[in-house]
C-alpha cells in the first residue's frame, strides 16, 4: 500500500476495516465509500456515515 491517505482509502474499498474516532469508539465494518475530505461510509450491522474531522486511525 502507499503511503498516501486517500491511496490507503482507494485500495481499502469493499474490504472490511476499523475506523477509531476521537472519542475512542470504533466502528468496524465494509468501506463502501469516501470523499477528499476523508468522510467515509461504512456498511457492516447499519451503514454509518463518518465525517473526516473526527478520524484518528483507519485499520485495513
Amino acid at each position: 500500500m502507499s503511503g498516501r491517505p486517500l491511496d490507503v482509502l482507494e485500495e481499502s474499498l469493499e474490504e472490511t476495516v476499523t475506523v477509531r474516532l476521537k472519542d475512542g469508539e470504533e466502528f468496524t465494518g465494509v468501506l463502501t465509500g469516501y470523499d477528499q475530505h476523508m468522510n467515509v461510509v461504512i456498511e457492516g450491522e447499519d451503514t454509518t456515515i463518518i465525517r473526516g474531522d473526527n478520524v484518528v486511525t483507519i485499520k485495513p
